[in-house]
């Protein structure tokens, strides 16, 4: 029996079993298109449609927003949502399209929005039907998130806006966006506002979407324009004013420490991503021993053995600590393991993709397209799109910052 099922409430058991065998029946099968690395890569509107249908699935089958209230569109469990995802990491099914909606949206608006205004978004958000965006960065709003200029002047009984945002990803796709305004020029922090804002019914109506190409040649990021947007008072989602504690709520999920688990799902397998499985030391094992440099193989080469057992040894120092935080009396803190994970977890696969750029040698200047790329040139891409993880949801800096502080006790930097 695996440690998980002996934690497990009776809930809980009779829930993973109930996943396990849903999971066994319904694999979503090969993709007819590439499906990229992660859900912020998402480019290809038939590749989002494939996984929209796959998150959707998920939904009806109920291992989605499995601890939100039913009348919100959830199952309405207790704790249930952290063995969903086990058992689809166990199954190795395809990722959800709506990460920035199951992730930061959710609890958002469940915690902070008028409770006609969650029903209705909710469902919709869980089944991947309509896809969410963060407005939060700006040109000079970036680590300080407080700087925001988009303004909402109240008019009525609707707010106008005027700003603009940038870095969105997935806008390009996105029905609704959560946005923090400036209401208020007087008060750096208390004259910040939060809304939920539909924009894709509003593009050439007050909003105007302009993709970025990033380094990868993808489109994932996008800059967006709020001109005289036009939006009701009741997609307001606290008071006017707590902004700033509303965007708290956000920033909390985003790195892992708030009260609601993430309805996510485990990478996929080299099969039905046509691509290089990227996500793992064990695909490095098999890279170095397809990779040949002066008549050997890379893995011959003992000083990248050392670095693969290294790779090896974090990931297992990782999944031990997984199981650490499920035993109470171990934890010196509620919020070290949930706080760290998001930074031990970007630079470990970035790091996990730069030992791949050593074992290819000059195989590794080969890109996606390229007949002669191994692995078809996805490490290349893990590689260059792990900076932007590393960044997102506060630099790292940010969070090692926010450990030492919140954890540890120490000082704020001056």
């Amino acid at each position: 029996m695996a440690d998980a099922d002996r934690k497990d409430t009776q809930e809980q058991a009779e829930f993973r079993a109930y996943c396990r065998d849903w999971l066994d029946s319904n694999k979503p099968g090969q993709p007819p298109v590439r499906i990229p690395l992660g859900a912020l890569e998402l480019s290809d509107p038939a590749a989002l449609q494939w996984l929209q249908v796959w998150q959707k699935s998920a939904f009806d089958a109920g291992l989605v927003g499995c601890d939100y209230p039913v009348e919100a569109g959830g199952g309405g469990r207790n704790n249930c949502q952290t063995i969903a995802n086990q058992e689809m990491q166990r199954a190795k099914t395809p990722f959800f399209p709506n990460i920035i909606g199951l992730g930061m949206a959710a609890p958002t608006v469940l915690f902070h929005a008028q409770e006609d205004t969650k029903n209705a978004l909710l469902p919709r958000l869980f089944s991947g039907e309509d896809i969410w965006c963060q407005g939060f960065s700006e040109p000079g709003a970036g680590s300080d998130l407080a700087n925001q200029q988009t303004f909402a002047e109240k008019r009525g009984d609707s707010w106008v806006i005027n700003g603009h945002k940038v870095w969105t990803s997935l806008a390009h796709f996105a029905n609704w966006m959560i946005l923090l305004c400036r209401t208020d020029k007087t008060d750096k922090y208390n004259g910040l506002s939060y809304f939920v804002v539909p924009i894709q019914t509003a593009i050439g109506k007050g909003v105007t979407v302009r993709p970025l190409i990033k380094l990868t040649g993808e489109t994932g990021f996008n800059e967006v324009i709020f001109e005289d947007l036009v939006v009701e008072d009741k997609y307001r989602l606290d008071a006017v004013g707590a902004g700033w504690k509303v965007a708290m709520t956000t920033l909390s999920h985003e790195r892992g420490a708030g009260q609601l688990v993430t309805p996510s799902a485990g990478g996929m397998t080299q099969e039905n991503t046509k691509g290089a499985n990227t996500s793992s030391p064990s695909a490095l094992i098999e890279l170095a021993k397809t990779s040949y440099r002066n008549g050997k193989t890379a893995a011959d080469d003992p000083l990248l053995r050392d670095e693969i057992i290294k790779i090896m040894i974090r990931q297992e120092a990782f999944r031990q600590n997984q199981r650490r935080a499920l035993v109470p009396a171990l934890i010196d803190h509620p919020m070290r393991i949930p706080l760290q994970n998001k930074l031990i977890g970007t630079e470990f696969n970035q790091d996990l993709a730069e030992i791949a750029y050593d074992i290819q040698g000059a195989a590794s200047s080969l890109y996606l397209n390229d007949d002669n790329a191994l692995g078809g040139g996805e490490w290349q891409l893990a590689y260059m799109n792990s900076f932007g993880v590393t960044i997102a949801a506060g630099a790292n800096e940010v969070q090692r910052n926010i450990l030492g502080e919140r954890v540890l006790g120490m000082p704020k930097s001056k």
